[in-house]
């Protein structure tokens, strides 16, 4: 995906960071603003782009140390990720906005709703999002289906120590290749690992173990606005996890994506035609 100067810009956050984001499509309908994943960039939602844009005003924000925003030293938090966020839509003038999320994007999404509610948002778009990401011993058999933690807190502990030592790349490499179905095309997936390589191992480990440390229950079930949950069948996020979700948020749409239509955790890419037009329908009948 070749971005040009009029669709690329960039903005300082209130802690001096220099950040990209992706604007096409201005002034032509509603805005859609984009947030990817754990150590990819905006160019993971090419598909999307391509299509959105010619219906929405369509922004997607490199998150500090990703894609082509400034490497910080400082703020791989969800929580400075979520205020980041804020400040871009301060800087655009936007209100009534829908946020998609992807993963950690998503949880973004969820930590700006706690810290500033729907004042700028009225849609949101949560794509492969859990409540905990961490299970507590002490959960019953029915609470970890429900709240779809993917790891304990020893695994958190060692996914840290891995992702920030010299094994870093090897084991985003083989996350992803456990989050990508036979669909997707070799030369789609080599891109995204590869992109996963460039936020480095530090930063990157600093962000996930942040992000595993969180706990969306008290926030999912004040959500107010449209929200549609996507999620793929034979991803590694549990299918009920998505069902709880959907009970939780008042008024949801829920789609599982399955596994012969590219229902893993990269949907929007694998299954690209039928998530853009999920998300289209979404935004016109809501």
């Amino acid at each position: 995906m070749v971005l040009t100067d009029k669709e690329s810009h960039y903005f300082y956050t209130n802690d001096g960071v220099k950040l990209h984001y992706l604007d096409k499509g201005e002034g032509e309908g509603e805005a859609i603003v984009m947030l990817p994943s754990w150590s990819q960039s905006v160019e993971q939602y090419h598909h999307q782009i391509a299509f959105f844009s010619q219906h929405y005003r369509t922004i997607a924000l490199d998150m500090r140390g990703h894609g082509r925003s400034e490497l910080a030293k400082y703020g791989y938090k969800v929580y400075r990720l979520a205020k980041d966020l804020d400040e871009l839509l301060v800087h655009l003038s936007l209100v009534n906005v829908a946020l998609l999320g992807h993963g950690l994007g998503a949880a973004v999404i969820l930590c700006y709703w706690d810290l500033f509610g729907s004042h700028k948002v009225n849609k949101l778009i949560l794509v492969e999002s859990v409540a905990a990401m961490v299970s507590n011993p002490e959960w019953d058999p029915q609470q970890v289906a429900d709240y779809g933690p993917l790891v304990d807190p020893n695994s958190a502990m060692d996914i840290y120590n891995t992702v920030y030592g010299n094994q870093g790349n090897n084991y985003k490499a083989m996350l992803l290749s456990h989050e990508i179905s036979s669909k997707m095309s070799k030369k789609e997936k080599q891109w995204l690992i590869q992109n996963s390589f460039n936020f480095p191992g530090k930063y990157a480990a600093e962000l996930i173990y942040n992000h595993f440390h969180q706990d969306w229950r008290d926030v999912i079930s004040r959500i107010n606005v449209s929200t549609l949950i996507v999620a793929g069948r034979a991803s590694p996020i549990s299918v009920s996890s998505q069902e709880w979700l959907h009970k939780q948020i008042k008024g949801s749409q829920l789609v599982i994506f399955d596994e012969d239509e590219g229902g893993n955790h990269f949907m929007f890419i694998e299954g690209a035609d039928k998530f853009n037009r999920l998300v289209d329908e979404f935004m016109k009948s809501t």
